[in-house]
């Protein structure tokens, strides 16, 4: 099984005719995700041509792309300005799953998509993130599937980087995954660790799962309380940034350190106190996760 996507998910690409999304439908549709439309305001009747013989159809709005092509998911490759308007409008379509890869988005900009989205009852994916994959089935966003293999792990990341490094190195020593997951390091997302800790508890092949955080905020201590009161599955985790000077921020737009709730120390003492097995090094995670599944 998976979590978020499979082989049914029907994909309409906001921004379908930019560099970034002509590129990553080509590698969907590549992959065996059924990219069913496009949206490009002022190109709706043209068609985008892709791999196999692939003919996607553009349209100017999402209501004409999901009237016209049954989608229910949505992955936006749009300019930063634009973005949190078009994860409303594909909301507003009707589509259950939306994918936002966009950095950038200005937080004012989300403050009211994120409650446009929760209003609509639709998951929301990211802004910030490299999406989602279940290895052989679909990929939504720019995860290459060439990394991935099929197994018993769920992997769930705020870092795009470390979501490829710990996929490459856990597919490199023989341990395939269920879904890759990853949610995105801004301020404000749509989609949480809690809520892929549900998603991948329900999963009846999931059997562990690997949670990588970062710096700043408190959404790792969230998770970890709720994986130690609520989980049975076994997570393995690491924490990035754990050389970070306070007040700075390093990399994402959330990873920063406030007083103490955003240490890496403070994270990775709520891991362990909830049974979470720590890596202290993204090579660990291999060793650590092979042990979660004994």
């Amino acid at each position: 099984m998976s979590i978020f996507v499979d082989e049914s998910t029907r994909v309409v690409v906001q921004g379908i005719t930019g560099r970034d999304g002509s590129f990553h439908t080509a590698r969907m549709i590549e992959y065996g995700t059924r990219v069913v439309a496009g949206v490009t305001p002022g190109k709706g009747g043209r068609v985008v041509e892709g791999p196999g013989g692939a003919r996607v159809p553009v349209f100017d709005t999402m209501n004409e792309a999901v009237a016209e092509s049954g989608a229910n998911a949505s992955a936006i490759y749009v300019p930063p300005p634009f973005a949190a308007s078009a994860i409303m409008e594909a909301a507003e379509s009707g589509v259950e799953f939306v994918v936002c890869i966009t950095e950038g988005v200005p937080v004012l900009d989300m403050t009211r998509a994120y409650a446009f989205v929760a209003d609509h009852g639709v998951r929301l994916l990211g802004p910030n993130c490299p999406g989602v994959i279940s290895p052989g089935k679909a990929t939504v966003g720019i995860i290459s599937g060439d990394i991935v293999t099929t197994g018993p792990v769920g992997v769930v990341s705020r870092s795009g980087t470390l979501t490829y490094e710990a996929v490459g190195q856990l597919t490199g020593a023989g341990i395939g995954q269920t879904t890759c997951v990853g949610i995105g390091g801004d301020p404000i997302i749509g989609t949480t660790f809690i809520d892929c800790l549900r998603a991948f508890a329900e999963d009846g092949e999931t059997r562990a799962v690997v949670m990588i955080g970062e710096i700043g905020g408190t959404d790792e201590q969230e998770a970890a309380e709720y994986a130690g009161r609520s989980l049975d599955l076994p997570v393995v985790g690491f924490i990035a940034g754990q050389t970070a000077p306070p007040g700075r921020r390093m990399g994402h737009a959330g990873a920063i350190i406030s007083g103490s709730s955003g240490t890496a120390e403070e994270k990775i003492r709520a891991f362990r106190e909830n049974g979470i097995g720590v890596a202290r090094r993204p090579i660990d995670i291999v060793h650590l996760t092979r042990e979660a599944l004994r």
